[in-house]
């Protein structure tokens, strides 16, 4: 497996995986229209583009020419030491074969390699990803909840895991 660092030319790539990934992850825990809604503002074509030009680097996991998740991050998060996660996402297929502690262990060598101590995440507060994380180390810092318009809402967990 190996890790290609994603440009604009990679959104098709991007799209194309958030369109495999999302509605399985979800289905069980948004409603279609937020799911749809999500989709529309954070995977558009101008979205991603905006995204990247903030700072937002994606990385995405291939093997045998098979692109099988991607994850996004953001060093110095707010001018702090820590390196925040934004997305994390492998296709179901993949899901428990490694994919995503190989993405985790490639960000947090990044973040050290920048002087970064902490990585930190948000995540659904009924997603099992939940269990993944705390099994590698991450614990929960707190729990928010976003608007993010059309009456819908980030119910969250905040993560995070000092980086040794």
């Amino acid at each position: 497996m190996n890790i290609v660092e994603a440009n604009k030319e990679h959104i098709f790539i991007i799209k194309l995986l958030s369109d495999q990934i999302w509605p399985h992850t979800f289905k069980d825990i948004l409603s279609p229209d937020q799911i749809s809604y999500m989709m529309e503002m954070m995977y558009s074509q101008s979205s991603l583009e905006d995204q990247m030009s903030k700072g937002h680097h994606y990385l995405l996991a291939n093997e045998d020419g098979e692109y099988l998740g991607y994850v996004s991050y953001e060093l110095n998060y707010k001018n702090s030491d820590t390196t925040k996660i934004h997305k994390i996402y492998v296709l179901p297929s993949t899901q428990g074969k490694g994919v995503g502690r190989f993405f985790i262990d490639s960000v947090a060598d990044i973040a050290k390699a920048n002087g970064n101590k902490v990585l930190s995440l948000n995540v659904n507060r009924f997603n099992k990803a939940i269990d993944f994380y705390k099994r590698i180390g991450f614990e929960v810092a707190g729990s928010e909840n976003i608007d993010i318009g059309d009456g819908f809402l980030m119910e969250d967990f905040i993560m995070n895991k000092k980086l040794k």
